[in-house]
């Protein structure tokens, strides 16, 4: 295998075909997935956003703050405040003050909103499994395989440079 400082040569500047990079392929399929789980899921009134927030909410089983689940969902702060607006005024979740540092706001799910989580996982599987469809369990095992290793690069990736940014800014200033 391949590392990330020496990657594979499968895309050049000069022959880019954005149809052919996988990253664009792989976002198209997302929005495919997303789009139908939402088209399901709105009789139950919730959008991506939510329930995906509201699902990893119920799936942890404790309350969490805004801030880890905002950075779980890789959403800003401002994006968070604003979901969580959402989810409240449907009765879905409850933001309060933690008990150990008043600063800290947890969000809990109610009871509907635990009830409205729970009908995520036969929907989200559904569309997932319309989307595998012709699909062998070999080759989506394969699948599965192949978009975690490109997740394991991305990370060494990330880590090389946060390791290349740390080491330039602990030398010493010079003049």
């Amino acid at each position: 295998m391949t590392s990330p400082s020496s990657p594979t040569k499968f895309y050049t500047a000069d022959a880019y075909v954005l149809d052919e990079s996988v990253g664009y392929v792989m976002k198209r399929v997302l929005t495919s997935v997303v789009q139908q789980a939402d088209i399901s899921l709105e009789p139950h009134g919730v959008t991506h956003a939510q329930w995906y927030a509201l699902f990893k909410l119920c799936s942890d089983r404790k309350p969490m703050a805004v801030a880890e689940l905002a950075r779980e969902l890789q959403m800003d702060t401002g994006a968070m405040t604003r979901l969580l607006d959402r989810l409240e005024r449907k009765g879905l979740c409850k933001r309060v003050r933690s008990t150990k540092d008043r600063r800290v706001v947890m969000i809990r799910p109610t009871p509907e909103g635990e009830s409205t989580a729970a009908l995520i996982p036969a929907v989200v599987s559904e569309v997932l499994n319309a989307h595998l469809a012709g699909f062998s369990e070999v080759e989506w095992r394969t699948l599965m395989g192949y978009l975690r290793r490109m997740l394991e690069n991305g990370d060494k990736i990330r880590e090389a440079r946060i390791s290349a940014h740390s080491e330039t800014s602990d030398a010493p200033l010079t003049s």
